[in-house]
């Protein structure tokens, strides 16, 4: 994880050619964080097509904001700022258009290589435990308000140190600090039955 404050931006060359329409650079910039943010969008709406489609339009919208990045963050901060505020908006107006319900929850999951440990494939005991455990996690965060659930997106499934998430965030470290014990204290009286 980059620090913006101690070390000068490892993308900076990626960055200056694809401003000047190296769109090779701005594809490896594409493919070094990509991974990262489809598994940020996807924990944030829980929906595979809602997240190819909302990562088609937040590197489309990065690449025609790069002429405004003044390098004032690293441009993984940059990048991860769009992705947030997009999928933030992007649930706001899915919300307001029907309100999500938990049957809304992409079924597909249970497939996504990225959450899913093979090995408990040919245990038929232990995938239906680990499907019942996927489908409680996704409704417990789900029952997470966005600004929550996005930290706990963050810090817990991304690794993001809370510092980063602060300035992603434009938010305090307290303020993140705060969610995040509230949010996890959410989670574990969600989930507690299960465990017992």
């Amino acid at each position: 994880m980059p620090d913006d404050s101690l070390q000068p931006d490892p993308d900076d060359d990626l960055v200056a050619r694809a401003r000047n329409g190296d769109t090779r650079a701005f594809d490896a910039l594409i493919l070094k964080y990509g991974e990262k943010l489809y598994g940020l969008v996807y924990n944030m709406t829980s929906h595979k097509e809602d997240t190819h489609d909302l990562l088609q339009d937040i590197f489309a919208k990065a690449y025609h904001s790069l002429p405004r990045f003044r390098g004032q963050s690293s441009f993984y901060t940059w990048i991860y700022q769009i992705a947030v505020n997009m999928t933030l908006n992007f649930l706001k107006k899915r919300k307001r258009r029907s309100g999500m319900s938990l049957n809304d929850l992409d079924a597909s999951f249970q497939d996504d290589p990225a959450l899913v440990d093979a090995s408990h494939l040919a245990n038929p005991e232990k995938q239906s435990k680990l499907h019942e455990l996927q489908k409680r996690l996704n409704e417990a965060m789900l029952s997470l308000s966005e600004a929550h659930r996005t930290v706990v997106t963050m810090f817990d499934i991304q690794g993001i140190p809370h510092a980063e998430i602060a300035r992603i965030l434009k938010v305090s470290e307290g303020t993140v600090r705060s969610r995040l014990h509230y949010a996890h204290l959410h989670l574990q009286s969600k989930l507690q039955d299960y465990w017992e």
